[in-house]
C-alpha cells in the first residue's frame, strides 16, 4: 500500500516545518464487535486489510505526536458529495455507472442504521476545528454527519430528487453480493469491497459530542439538499 509511505512523508514534513496534521479518519478501524455508538475511545479491532492499515497509520501518528508532531484525526462515516466518485454512494448504490440512475442497489439490511458524511459539511467542520482548537499531541474527534436509522431514509431522499428531475422514482434492487462472492478471489479490489460488507450488517453511529464541545453545533446540510447536490452532475449532460 502507498498509504504508509505517504504518511511517513507527511509526518516528516510536519516535523520539519512545525505544522500539525489533520488526518481524515474513517470507520474501517472498527470490527464487527464494535458497539452501535462509536466514541473516540471505542475499541478498534479491525478484521480487514484496509482496517488494519488504518490502525497502523493512526498508531504511527500517535508515535509521531510523542516526538512533537501534533495530530488531529477527524473520523467520519461513508463519504458522499459532489465530485466524490470512489464511494459507497456512487460505486455501491449506483454501481459506479455515470448518468441518470436507473436503480438503487442498497448494500445492506434496510433496517440497520448507517453513518454518512457529506463532504462539504466535513470541510466546514474541519475548518472550524482548525480555527478554534490548538492540537496537543494526538487527538481524535468524531464527526456525526448523517446517521440514517435505516436504508429507507436514504432511498427516499434519492427518489425525492428523482421525482424532481425525471417525474418518476427508481426501483431498489438487490446488491450483487452473490456475484461478488464468485469473483472476489480473482479481483483484489472486489475482495476488499466484500471484506467491508460487515459494516452494512451492523449498525454504527459516530458520537459527535466531543467535536461539538469544541466547534459548537456540527454542520449538517439537510439530507435531501445533500443528495440533490451529489446527484446534480448526473443530470447535466
Amino acid at each position: 500500500s502507498d498509504a504508509l509511505p505517504m504518511l511517513s512523508n507527511a509526518i516528516a514534513a510536519a516535523k520539519a516545518s512545525g505544522a500539525a496534521i489533520l488526518f481524515p479518519g474513517n470507520i474501517y478501524n472498527y470490527g464487527p464487535d464494535a458497539s452501535e455508538v462509536l466514541t473516540e475511545t471505542s475499541p478498534q479491532n479491525p478484521v480487514t486489510r484496509k482496517g488494519k492499515i488504518r490502525v497502523v497509520m493512526e498508531r504511527a501518528l500517535e508515535e509521531a505526536a510523542r516526538d512533537g508532531v501534533n495530530t488531529i484525526v477527524l473520523r467520519m462515516g461513508d463519504f458522499f458529495g459532489p465530485g466524490a466518485v470512489s464511494t459507497w454512494f456512487e460505486a455501491g448504490l449506483f454501481g459506479g455507472k455515470p448518468g441518470v440512475p436507473k436503480s438503487i442497489a442498497y448494500p445492506g439490511n434496510m433496517n440497520i442504521g448507517h453513518s454518512w458524511a457529506y463532504i462539504p459539511d466535513v470541510g466546514e467542520a474541519a475548518a472550524r476545528l482548525v480555527d478554534t482548537h490548538t492540537p496537543h499531541g494526538f487527538e481524535s474527534f468524531n464527526f456525526l454527519g448523517h446517521f440514517s436509522k435505516n436504508g429507507t431514509e436514504l432511498v427516499e431522499a434519492i427518489n425525492t430528487i428523482m421525482l424532481e428531475k425525471t417525474g418518476k422514482k427508481i426501483p431498489v434492487k438487490s446488491f450483487p453480493w452473490g456475484f461478488l462472492q464468485l469473483v472476489r478471489l480473482f479481483v483484489p479490489i472486489v475482495n476488499e469491497l466484500f471484506e467491508m460488507r460487515y459494516l452494512w450488517d451492523v449498525p454504527h453511529r459516530l458520537d459527535g459530542k466531543k467535536l461539538t464541545s469544541i466547534i459548537g453545533p456540527l454542520p449538517q446540510t439537510p439530507l435531501n439538499d445533500a443528495v440533490r447536490a451529489t446527484l446534480a452532475p448526473r443530470f447535466e449532460n
